[in-house]
């Protein structure tokens, strides 16, 4: 698949006004009218923030691209993204001064053998697509690299050290480079497929087995933190676990049709360990800065008030495979879709619609204290 077409700056401009319900002159001149508030973005992370790496893994299950995917992306195209539209990533771009999210990773080395794991026959990142960043979210992957059988977190983390080494320091210098990427934001949205993952194999487990997986993930976690802080990162935007006992695939298990709530209490202690980590590496690591946009806490007041949100169903798929709550199967070709997919919060059993992401890309970017902290995401820009 070649590099993903991008629509026009204009058009994604009008998507976010009609979401935070702003003039558009305001978003424009806080958008196109200056420039990008950061040099470039690095994404991390799963299906939540993938645009396009699963395309390019032959073999996988874990892929959205084909339709109904993409319904609303402008052009109509399903781009690997797990939605109908624009992603959280995106918004958090677009709010940052760029048309959109950085491209996969994958999508600038096509062709090499990057997509098979072969390392002998490399192709050169492509330099100029790459200087606003690069995507290297892969759905399917988690936190832990026994999460999943797509790019695990390590080997993300590895391929930013590739172009780090081909495209930044070979073209800005050493020094440059570092300064480069000080100044660059590093989004991580992960965790949610660890939690399925250890769930899915033991629905009731017991306190010992809750303590050493929560300790597992939050120590791979600060590991991860602590490589890509020695690569060069600095200002790290990080995503919560969401309340995934409320989607569609769970509520569809639960008898009673209500959110699996010994799932979300495992994604919050997560969340939990993961804020008590940063707290501890920012005096720990000089000039780091953070800030964590809560999933979960927007979710969960998506939840409580719809009406605020402008959404009126909280419980369905817009696009499955029928049976309770439309979540027997994924968004294929052959699965119908809603039409009111702005009214919607799950576009498939597990994930958001463009109009959920829309809600989060604000949120995080500069919203209220309850969804952002300890600095929202535009404080961490500015910083």
């Amino acid at each position: 698949m070649a590099v993903l077409r991008r629509a026009s700056v204009a058009l994604r401009l009008l998507f976010v006004a009609a979401a935070i319900r702003l003039p558009l002159v305001a978003v424009v001149s806080s958008t196109v009218v200056s420039r990008a508030m950061v040099p470039a973005i690095f994404v991390f992370g799963d299906s939540t923030a993938d645009v396009g790496n699963n395309n390019y893994l032959p073999g996988t299950s874990a892929r959205a691209d084909f339709p109904h995917n993409g319904v609303d992306f402008p052009g109509g195209e399903p781009t690997g993204r797990f939605s109908n539209g624009l992603i959280g990533a995106d918004f958090l771009a677009v709010h940052m001064g760029f048309s959109g999210s950085p491209p996969p990773y994958l999508s600038l080395v096509a062709g090499s053998g990057e997509a098979l794991g072969n390392s002998t026959t490399k192709k050169p990142v492509a330099a100029d697509a790459s200087m606003r960043g690069a995507s290297f979210s892969s759905g399917g992957s988690g936190v832990l690299d026994s999460t999943g059988d797509t790019i695990n977190m390590t080997k993300q983390i590895e391929y930013f050290s590739d172009l780090k080494d081909q495209m930044l320091s070979a073209r800005l210098g050493a020094f440059g480079a570092s300064a480069f990427l000080s100044k660059s934001i590093f989004l991580i949205s992960a965790g949610s497929n660890d939690a399925i993952d250890f769930f899915s194999q033991d629905t009731s487990p017991d306190s010992t087995a809750l303590q050493q997986f929560r300790e597992a993930v939050v120590s791979t976690y600060d590991s991860h933190v602590k490589t890509l802080y020695n690569l060069g990162a600095r200002k790290f935007a990080v995503i919560d676990v969401a309340p995934i006992g409320c989607c569609p695939y769970w509520r569809s298990r639960n008898p009673a049709g209500e959110c699996v709530e010994p799932l979300n209490r495992l994604a919050k202690s997560l969340n939990d360990g993961i804020r008590d980590l940063f707290a501890g590496l920012i005096s720990e690591m000089q000039g780091m800065e953070y800030a964590i946009g809560s999933a979960y806490e927007l979710v969960s007041s998506i939840v409580e008030d719809p009406q605020s949100a402008g959404l009126t169903e909280l419980k369905s798929a817009c696009c499955g495979g029928g049976g309770r709550f439309n979540a027997d199967g994924g968004c294929t070709p052959s699965a119908g879709y809603c039409g009111n997919r702005g009214k919607f919060l799950f576009w498939d059993f597990l994930h958001p619609t463009q109009a959920t992401s829309r809600l989060a890309g604000r949120a995080f970017y500069d919203g209220p204290a309850r969804f952002v902290g300890p600095i929202t995401f535009r404080q961490l820009a500015e910083a």
